[in-house]
């Protein structure tokens, strides 16, 4: 029985081998498959960077960021990429929050906020940022040029 199974799937094989060139040569080749974007291109960063509060003018406002090639909106754009490259070679993870267990210095730094969303090397990215004490402000800090200089 095994072997009258084995016979048949060889013959069933052999007989599309040979009937699918005969039948591409008559329609014409197959056409290419599409590409999927979401597959395309699993390193980009494409961020929208919303500031808010710095009392800076050139720094409010909402910022599209792309890198690979760097473009958008930003002001500073290639830098800002460069930036974000230089963390992720690091391993960092600039877009982390501080640890709720994190011991921070008591100092405001300005009232400045900042949203990041979009994708950053491929990861979904959708945090806030201040500059409400010691912790957040070198958060912010270590982000910069991408936030701006406040």
């Amino acid at each position: 029985m095994l072997r009258r199974l084995a016979l048949t799937a060889v013959a069933s094989l052999a007989a599309l081998s040979a009937a699918a060139p005969a039948a591409t040569a008559a329609t014409g080749p197959l056409p290419l498959p599409l590409p999927l974007p979401l597959l395309q291109d699993d390193a980009a960063t494409r961020l929208t960077i919303t500031v808010s509060g710095s009392g800076i003018a050139d720094a409010e406002g909402t910022f599209e960021l792309r890198c690979g090639p760097a473009g958008g909106s930003h002001p500073v754009a290639r830098q800002a990429c460069d930036r974000l490259d230089e963390l992720a070679g690091a391993g960092a993870d600039p877009f982390a929050p501080v640890p709720k267990d994190a011991l921070c210095t008591l100092q405001f730094g300005s009232p400045a906020t900042a949203r990041v969303t979009g994708t950053w090397h491929g990861r979904s990215v959708d945090t806030a940022f201040s500059r409400t004490n010691g912790c957040e402000i070198s958060r912010w800090n270590n982000l910069r040029p991408v936030l701006p200089n406040v």
